[in-house]
């Protein structure tokens, strides 16, 4: 806005205040006096009487927090607030609650004073001729080509009409009328817009692309769809953050979102947590092949099996299935968002048990449990699952705040997609699900023809170890990743679910392709995947997991790039540390080095790999919890020396105030890291001997 505009805009100012007080009629004078003495106050601080008020009252329910504003006039009944509240809190969530009361947790008064601005004089006409373009020239608008008009600003007159789509220059800028809009030059010589009810689309091109042939791949479209569903899975991730509750999400930002099409494949994703993103797709199948679940409009689900696509109980995964119609006997597509919740029950606070020797010990176990049926919030339901059993959750309202921020998170997720089906046509959309997975697919296909045989294995510092044999064939651009050979299931919690083991392929290979394409299961279609059943990679219930999901993964990783020579080992561990009480609960994966490679050193201080989390800012930590950060810093010395240097990994001291159980869950504090060397890459067949 320029310094002139904002010298025309009206005076404006804001006051609030907290009631929390039940929305209740007894209470409704209450409220009104609140508003009154908010704008006697607002009033004072005008130069002059306001020429409008505006109210607000930020609803919530009952034991939550999530307000969202209701426009109050001071006429309306609670019944109309109340269903104006439901309305805005569906169109966020996905969900309403049908017996929670309302709370009205703090009112708003808004004045608006005209600003005075000096006289302005009016301009006339010179001659009697329209606008004249300078240049005709096709512009890409409203999906298709068009011819669109150029005009020279200071030709423009008083009176003078120009319909969209146009381009207007002056020497500071170009103004762009789109179809559906029209410009005028007022008295004054500005040039308002509004829309126009008149199309003004004058196609350049015979192919209109709004419903394209779905039996044919646009280049054009398969690149505006590939970065359409990514953006989809974006927009949900932005607003798991905003509405979540607990730091582990909405600071941590240890959680993914994604699109799914109608067999639960993973079609594309936001840039969050790789071993999330590889392993979600099994959990939406499992959901789809689970008989004892009938899906319907309206239904959202919640699961953390890590033998069913989970990685880690703490991990809980919302899925919520997308109708196109209500009447539709199957979902069109699917949407998840995965968060790391702080506690999840478990034998130690934060559910990371470094000791664990069963699932049980772990936490909390969900498998297909209905969160939202048919639109309502079943909340006594979750509650009393949650809080019984030998090992319930500590901290309730903060689980069900982030449970429902989630929902939220896949509801936007789910209005996105219809709006891309509204505009494309929901066969056209399949199509292009398919399409860009064909695309990941061929991209993978082209890494692999520049890939070699290789083995590769690793020890844990418990003396258990992972071996991988990649097997490349050429001629059919496939490739075969065999974990024969690693060792046995454990007693311990090193144990890995298979779809940790798959989501590490899949980042492994899909950070090998150059091409800007999401991350999906196109990707994994030329990889066959081996891993022995009751192997530490592939465990049979009820073998303990937490720590397979976080350490075991970044080992397996190591051994594919170790396996395709391409990149030395990282630290090999995301350094789970654990603290908390009764009253508090927190999780974080501490940085480290990254691995050099053939042409490049390592990086310092980083996430590696399988993690992608943020650390909290000191403020934030030191505000929700009480705890100092007395040092976070780089460990020089610590990556290693050759011709090219890994990273090095940090220094992280937290002083507690007040009594906490606190604990690491780690791996390469007696196995270090392996270096990679010429030979090696030379000799990749014989790493495993």
């Amino acid at each position: 806005m320029s310094a002139y505009g904002i010298g025309l805009a009206d005076l404006r100012v804001l006051k609030e205040q907290t009631l929390e007080l039940p929305l209740i009629p007894e209470h409704l004078a209450t409220i009104d006096q609140t508003l009154n003495t908010l704008a006697a106050q607002a009033q004072q601080e005008l130069p002059r009487p306001a020429s409008d008020r505006l109210n607000k009252l930020y609803l919530k329910y009952a034991s939550t927090d999530a307000t969202l504003g209701v426009d109050y006039t001071g006429t309306e009944t609670i019944e109309e607030l109340t269903t104006h509240f439901n309305r805005l809190y569906h169109q966020r969530y996905g969900f309403t609650f049908s017996d929670k009361a309302l709370i009205v947790d703090l009112v708003e008064v808004e004045l608006i004073a005209p600003t005075q601005a000096n006289p302005e004089q009016l301009r006339t006409r010179t001659h009697s001729q329209g606008p004249i373009a300078v240049e005709i020239v096709p512009i890409f608008m409203g999906d298709r080509w068009v011819d669109a008009p150029i005009y020279q600003r200071e030709t423009l007159q008083p009176g003078d009409q120009l319909l969209g789509p146009c381009l207007i220059v002056e020497p500071t800028g170009t103004n762009v009328i789109e179809p559906q809009w029209q410009g005028q030059i007022n008295d004054y010589g500005y040039l308002i817009v509004e829309r126009s009810l008149t199309p003004t689309l004058t196609p350049i091109q015979p192919k209109a692309l709004a419903h394209p042939n779905p039996a044919q791949t646009d280049a054009v479209l398969l690149e505006i769809f590939s970065n359409l569903f990514q953006s989809i899975a974006e927009q949900m991730g932005t607003t798991l953050q905003q509405t979540s509750y607990s730091v582990n999400i909405k600071e941590r930002l240890d959680f993914s979102c994604a699109v799914f099409d109608r067999e639960g494949h993973l079609v594309a994703n936001a840039p969050h947590i790789p071993v999330h993103l590889g392993s979600m797709g099994d959990s939406v199948t499992n959901l789809i092949q689970d008989p004892t679940v009938t899906i319907k409009p309206g239904d959202v689900y919640a699961s953390n099996n890590p033998y069913a696509g989970g990685t880690h109980l703490p991990d809980v995964t919302v899925i919520t299935p997308v109708f196109v119609r209500a009447e539709d006997p199957t979902p069109s597509f699917y949407v998840a968002s995965r968060g790391h919740h702080a506690d999840l029950g478990g034998i130690t606070p934060g559910s990371m048990p470094p000791q664990s020797t069963s699932i049980a010990e772990e936490g909390i176990l969900l498998d297909n449990v209905v969160l939202v049926k048919q639109g309502q919030w079943l909340e006594p339901k979750i509650t009393e699952l949650l809080t019984t059993g030998p090992y319930p959750v500590r901290n309730i309202i903060q689980n069900l705040a982030d449970l429902q921020a989630q929902i939220a998170a896949n509801n936007k997720g789910y209005q996105e997609l219809l709006k891309t089906v509204d505009k494309y046509g929901l066969a056209t959309v399949h199509h292009y699900m398919q399409a860009v997975q064909d695309r990941a697919e061929e991209a993978v296909k082209q890494v692999l023809a520049h890939l070699h045989n290789g083995c590769y294995q690793v020890t844990l510092d418990q003396g258990a170890g992972i071996k991988v044999q990649i097997t490349i064939d050429q001629p059919s651009a496939t490739a075969t990743i065999d974990f024969t050979g690693t060792s046995a299931q454990l007693n311990t919690n090193f144990n890995a679910p298979s779809s940790v083991v798959k989501a590490a392929v899949l980042y492994c290979f899909r950070t090998l392709v150059t091409e800007p394409i999401p991350l999906n299961y196109g990707c994994l279609k030329p990889l066959q995947i081996n891993i022995p059943a009751g192997s530490m990679l592939n465990p049979i219930a009820p073998a303990p997991v937490v720590a397979g999901n976080v350490e075991t993964s970044q080992q397996i990783t190591d051994c594919i790039y170790g396996a395709l020579g391409v990149l030395a080992n990282s630290q090999g561990t995301m350094n789970n540390f654990t603290f908390g009480n009764d009253r508090y609960q927190y999780y974080e994966t501490i940085c480290g080095g990254a691995g050099a490679g053939p042409s490049f050193n390592g990086t310092d201080a980083v996430q590696t790999h399988m993690t992608n989390s943020r650390l909290t800012d000191p403020e934030v930590l030191e505000y929700r919890f009480p705890v100092q950060l007395e040092e976070f810093s780089i460990r020089h010395g610590s990556g290693g020396q050759g011709q090219y240097g890994g990273g090095n990994g940090v220094i992280r001291k937290l002083k507690f105030l007040e009594p906490m159980n606190a604990g690491i869950l780690s791996d390469r504090r007696t196995m270090p890291p392996k270096v990679l060397t010429v030979g090696a890459m030379a000799n990749r067949e014989k790493l495993c001997t």
